[in-house]
């Protein structure tokens, strides 16, 4: 390495040409063989949120105190923001490059709090549509169904929505405790969405009180049944009395029926309806705990919901198995069980629970909750449909076998989860729309999929062709950022009740973050692929290249005095910016 050499005095300095005048017109950009260019790409939470909302937009929103516009940006996707930042999984947290920096960016709570500011505010969905003749017939009121008719009816079309319970909503209704979702909460987006005109018909069960060809008179038809049907548990004595699923124990909850229960309450499963079912009977007064046959690795619940269970104090053994049901006097009194160990994986990627011989034990109860699985009751649908193994068979539109009929939730090979559930109803929106206008369909998932594998964008499909913002399909990964412009900072922690106040009232858990939490929480967001005007182009461009337009106006690159150096590009913190080869 060459010595380094120090000048001690002016004198010493050789002498260098400088100028007073404008270096305009010495237009060095044609020595150039690369350019920089801006190029917004994909973040990884937009491209993991199955409801397809663009989540960086709304951290930027939130951040600059603009909490009704990031809940504008999130309706133009999806009808249940307050119900999904309540009950979601939030696998958008998951896909966050936050999380392998420092700790993710808790989206699932931002989502939430613009939800709730814009409840106190009295915002309403941005609507403009144009009516249309067709007419659209939605079977189930989930949250499936209620986003395919969500998104019809703002595409101007006539819906009915047509439901076998009392009430609107789905399992989002009779499947979430209060304490998680309150019915309030609920029923506002569900108003906002009755609000644009969409009709609905409430204890019309398909099956009993209509059939398909009763249907005739709408153009298109989306199925969303749900999974209402139980699974039994296949054991001896199970049809005793005091045995009940934890799909019928929950709805009777939500609905303000009377439950009798005893002390000494036994769910059996490992689920998110085997969690919500102990803790609502611990809220009830009495005393649950709950068998799983395999291990807390393998439930298949939330885990927030498991840590709160145990923090209530719900006992919860595993690798325990029910085997009979003892009664007395017709009545279920005691449990016979068996322990388990683990064997080999099963088809889902579980390790399969083993019985251990001789391992049988008895316990006492007064009440046993069954909440082993759910799955639908297809048995009104026409096999001309395409049905296999209790669920509907669709293609990559969500379209059966039939023309004009849709399906989607938890009827369709998905994950049956709330947001999976929203997603495949707008993606049937969409692709309703596309059937009853005669629109060519081949060749729009890649125009509007976000990212490669992420959903679709009801915003960009609402663009026409040439209107679409470009994007690429590539998404920002961890390493593709420049690291060294973000401090670490934890994610802000969301309030919950005091374990004392929880037993005995349904009151809701989370509290919710205040204003200025949530405005600091959302400045973690590193704003993967997107330009948010930081600036560190046109402070570190050497040849004052990067020309400022005005405040919230994105930068523009001077080509006549770029050099191509890419430093720019270098000094990117979001990865917004690449090199092209010079266009000749």
């Amino acid at each position: 390495m060459p010595e380094q050499i120090i000048f001690k005095r002016e004198e010493d300095m050789p002498y260098l040409p400088i100028t007073f005048g404008s270096m305009a017109g010495n237009k060095t950009g044609t020595w150039r063989y690369l350019r920089p260019k801006f190029e917004n790409k994909i973040s990884p939470c937009n491209e993991g949120c199955p409801a397809g909302q663009d989540i960086e937009g709304a951290m930027v929103l939130i951040g600059k105190g603009k909490i009704l516009q990031a809940w504008d940006l999130f309706k133009e996707e999806n009808p249940f923001p307050a119900v999904c930042g309540r009950v979601c999984f939030h696998p958008c947290e998951s896909s966050c490059n936050r999380g392998e920096f420092d700790e993710a960016v808790s989206i699932n709570a931002l989502e939430r709090f613009m939800a709730d500011m814009a409840s106190r505010q009295g915002r309403k969905p941005l609507v403009k549509r144009e009516k249309r003749k067709e007419k659209a017939a939605i079977v189930g009121s989930g949250p499936a169904g209620l986003t395919c008719a969500y998104h019809l009816a703002r595409l101007g079309y006539g819906v009915t929505v047509f439901e076998a319970l009392p009430v609107l909503g789905g399992m989002l209704r009779v499947g979430i405790p209060e304490y998680r979702l309150p019915k309030k909460v609920l029923e506002e987006e569900i108003d906002q969405i009755l609000e644009l005109g969409v009709k609905a018909e409430v204890k019309f069960r398909l099956g009993k009180d209509f059939v398909m060809n009763d249907l005739k008179e709408y153009q298109a038809i989306f199925l969303a049944m749900g999974n209402h049907q139980s699974k039994s548990l296949g054991i001896p004595g199970e049809d005793t009395q005091g045995i009940m699923s934890g799909l019928e124990f929950l709805k009777n909850v939500n609905l303000g029926k009377a439950v009798p229960l005893g002390k000494k309450v036994a769910v059996i499963g490992g689920g998110n309806t085997a969690i919500d079912a102990a803790r609502s009977v611990l809220r009830l007064g009495s005393k649950p705990f709950i068998l799983y046959r395999r291990t807390r690795e393998e439930m298949p619940a939330f885990l927030g919901e498991i840590l709160e269970a145990e923090e209530e104090g719900i006992e919860i053994s595993y690798l325990v198995s029910p085997v009979r049901v003892i009664s007395e006097n017709g009545k279920v009194s005691r449990l016979e069980c068996l322990k388990n160990r683990l064997g080999p994986a099963d088809e889902d990627g579980r390790r399969r629970p083993v019985e251990i011989k001789g391992s049988n034990f008895v316990v006492e109860v007064d009440q046993v909750i069954a909440a082993i699985g759910e799955e639908a009751d297809l048995s009104p649908l026409p096999k001309k449909l395409g049905l296999k193994e209790s669920a509907v068979l669709t293609d990559e539109r969500g379209a059966t076998k039939q023309k004009g009929v849709f399906a989607g939730g938890d009827i369709i090979q998905q994950p049956r989860t709330v947001v999976h559930a929203i997603g495949s109803g707008k993606r049937a929106a969409i692709f309703i729309d596309c059937f009853l206008k005669k629109k060519k369909w081949e060749g729009l998932f890649e125009a509007i999929r976000i990212g490669e594998q992420g959903s679709l964008s009801a915003k960009r499909y609402l663009q026409a062709e040439d209107e679409r913002i470009s994007l690429t399909s590539k998404t920002v990964r961890l390493k593709d950022l420049n690291l060294d412009y973000f401090d670490y900072k934890k994610r802000k922690k969301m309030p919950k009740a005091q374990v004392a106040k929880r037993v005995g009232s349904f009151e809701e858990v989370n509290q919710g973050y205040a204003e200025e939490t949530a405005v600091a929480e959302a400045k973690r967001c590193f704003n993967c692929g997107v330009c948010n005007l930081c600036d560190n182009c046109y402070i570190y461009c050497p040849d004052v290249a990067i020309v400022k337009q005005g405040e919230d106006e994105p930068n523009v690159i001077d080509y006549d005095h770029c050099k191509g150096c890419g430093v720019c590009v270098e000094e990117c913190p979001r990865d917004a910016m690449v090199m092209e080869e010079e266009r000749r």
